[in-house]
């Protein structure tokens, strides 16, 4: 099995280099266990929906529940709902894959940093789904009539907008093995978009291009904090979990670059597989330092600044 392993890790590194088939591998892993997760929680519905109620609760006595009415004022206003759609979808993941694949070829080190906080609020997440599902709004209306029929309107009167006025819906068939419909608690559409604002404009700073990094990196979490709302998505609360636990994620990035990842390099130098020791070096090497010129490894650069 091993044999096989390295004969295919060959053949793919003929076109490809380490560092890519490394992140290939780590988006798949990263996808696997988000299935496994969902596979735990997707059996809990009555779990999730009474996890929510608990959440409306406390957002009214907190007096910040404020989605219902929102979206009750809004839902005639066909251009607001569909803008606020389109956020949704469109300006979470292909934007993030897309700035990923800009950022892996063009800003290296920046690249790594933004990865790792992805992953480890990923993770974060992951535990919290498992632990504490949580019912979306838009799924409210259905659970309440299996399990609290004289559920208040506040409760029954969510509308699944992107359903209803875009024709997308989370729970069908071709979609049902990719979607955990008890993720509302911690809500990553809102924390992964901040990390997203915050990575453009780090990607960009000091450049004649950070004006326009500036505004389209604090746009993005603003307008999908109002999306996940009104679409009836997430609560508020979803979106202030969501911010904490990619916060965290950041600082865990930030401390891996400092403590880890130089060690990584140190280690990686008495590796005998080629291929792998590249690898666990360029993970200590910024290949985008300023001033152009590549700096070549650990031994090379001493300040955690430089290392990846």
């Amino acid at each position: 099995m091993l044999d096989k392993i390295g004969r295919l890790w060959q053949r793919l590194a003929q076109v490809f280099s380490s560092r890519d088939l490394f992140e290939a591998a780590l988006v798949a892993i990263s996808f696997l266990a988000y299935f496994g997760v969902r596979g735990l929680v997707i059996d809990r519905p009555e779990r999730a929906y009474w996890h929510a109620r608990d959440l409306i609760e406390l957002q009214r006595k907190l007096g910040i529940f404020w989605e219902y009415e929102l979206q009750k004022r809004l839902l005639d206003n066909i251009f607001i709902i569909q803008s606020l759609n389109i956020i949704y979808f469109w300006l979470h993941f292909p934007l993030i894959i897309a700035f990923g694949i800009w950022c892996y070829y063009n800003r290296r080190y920046k690249y790594t940093v933004l990865r790792d906080a992805f992953l480890a609020s990923g993770a974060i997440s992951l535990i919290i789904y498992w632990l504490y599902p949580v019912a979306p709004p838009r799924l409210l209306p259905e659970l309440a009539q299996r399990f609290e029929p004289a559920a208040p309107i506040y409760v029954r009167g969510f509308v699944d907008t992107m359903q209803v006025y875009l024709g997308y819906a989370y729970q069908t068939q071709e979609t049902r093995a990719f979607v955990n419909p008890y993720a509302a608690m911690p809500s990553l559409h809102f924390g992964w978009d901040m990390l997203l604002g915050i990575g453009i404009i780090w990607a960009f700073w000091g450049s004649r291009l950070i004006w326009l990094a500036v505004p389209i990196g604090v746009f993005l979490p603003f307008s999908q904090v109002i999306a996940i709302s009104i679409t009836a998505n997430h609560f508020f609360m979803d979106a202030l979990a969501g911010a904490a636990v990619s916060l965290v994620g950041l600082g865990i990035a930030w401390a891996l670059q400092r403590w880890f990842y130089p060690r990584l390099a140190l280690w990686g130098q008495h590796i005998s597989w080629p291929a792998m020791r590249r690898l666990l070096l360029s993970m200590g090497t910024d290949p985008h330092p300023r001033g152009g010129k590549k700096v070549p490894g650990p031994k090379a650069s001493s300040t955690a600044g430089e290392q990846r």
